[in-house]
């Protein structure tokens, strides 16, 4: 409750003390309703917003938007998950309003009938086929006859399908194909490498990184040269907070801008968030250093890129998808050019 006094007000009675009453009394009225506002304004509970998102380096800006929620009157709610296609469950019970995510793991959601919209593309690239310390392998045709492991629904999935494909060579699971593919989780794929139960991976950042700096992989090559191009990550929202909050959607998209401008800007504040906060000092700074330098943040995505990347998914089997998603039906990136215009200079990468 605002408490407010008048004792500060001397009026005068004495001749032609009118006007000097009048303007005191019209200043205290104003003071008070200025209190008034401010008290709604700082009082006012901020709006909640249910993030998912994913542990790797160039996600950081995603998870930073928390630390500065509290400037749009936003509260942001942060859930890590293992792999972008794990977040759709939760969309559909209601337990999450944004995620981050590769594009794969957005279009395999939406193919499934979960109403959601790409708003904004977050960072490129962020992939590596990395072979052992011991390997010959020059180029993608010397897999052949070989292991190769990678996380199933990932950007790292579709873009080693895509350069077998494009290096003549055939892949399955089980054996009989030229390229024995392995399906594990992010974490145990290095692990694999260095056992040498695997020959080859298809890994995101910073793990790939690390498993060339602690010398038991090297790089075979950043897999961007096929139609998928730099894979761009995707900043996806529910057509709910989309269509029913648009204020709200519409602050989540102005925080979303000012964190990753932040980054760019930042570079030495966002290595030491990414080291510290989200991954507690266990990635180094050259680490953090070669995964970004592989990773960069960044703004946009495109409705043809969602579109190539959702034919080759279908032409790969990625997503099992009976009825594949049209891009230009769910891409909407109307919140994302009206949050740009705010922040000047601003880095457009």
């Amino acid at each position: 409750m605002i408490k407010f006094t008048l004792k500060s007000i001397k009026f005068v009675n004495s001749s032609g003390s009118a006007l000097i009453n009048l303007f005191a009394l019209i200043l205290t009225l104003s003071i008070f309703t200025s209190n008034v506002a401010l008290a709604q304004i700082t009082t006012e509970k901020p709006d909640v917003v249910r993030l998912g998102n994913l542990k790797f380096a160039h996600y950081g800006a995603i998870s930073y938007m928390k630390e500065i929620a509290p400037k749009y009157n936003l509260k942001i709610e942060e859930f890590m998950f293992a792999k972008g296609i794990d977040i759709a469950p939760a969309i559909v019970s209601g337990q999450i309003d944004i995620a981050a995510s590769a594009v794969d793991a957005a279009i395999s959601t939406r193919a499934q009938g979960i109403p959601i919209y790409i708003i904004a593309g977050f960072a490129k690239g962020g992939a590596r086929v990395v072979v052992g310390k011991d390997s010959t392998f020059k180029s993608v045709s010397d897999l052949k006859g070989k292991k190769l492991g990678v996380a199933r629904g990932g950007a790292q999935e579709l873009l080693i399908l895509a350069e077998l494909d494009k290096h003549g060579l055939t892949w399955s699971d089980r054996p009989g194909k030229d390229v024995r593919i392995v399906y594990m989780a992010y974490a145990d794929l290095n692990q694999a490498l260095q056992a040498g139960n695997l020959d080859a991976i298809s890994q995101s950042e910073p793990q790939a990184s690390q498993a060339i700096n602690m010398g038991y992989g090297v790089e075979l090559l950043k897999p961007y040269d096929t139609p998928v191009g730099m894979p761009i990550r995707a900043l996806v929202m529910t057509e709910a907070m989309y269509k029913d909050k648009p204020d709200v959607a519409a602050r989540v998209l102005a925080l979303f801008v000012e964190a990753t401008n932040t980054f760019i800007q930042q570079p030495e504040l966002a290595e030491k968030y990414v080291r510290e906060e989200m991954f507690k000092n266990q990635i180094s700074s050259q680490d953090y250093q070669d995964a970004i330098g592989n990773s960069p943040f960044s703004y946009d995505i495109t409705v043809e890129h969602v579109q190539i990347t959702t034919d080759l998914m279908k032409k790969y089997g990625i997503g099992r998808m009976s009825s594949p998603p049209v891009a230009a039906d769910w891409v909407k990136v109307d919140l994302l050019d009206a949050a740009k215009k705010t922040l000047l200079p601003l880095d457009s990468k």
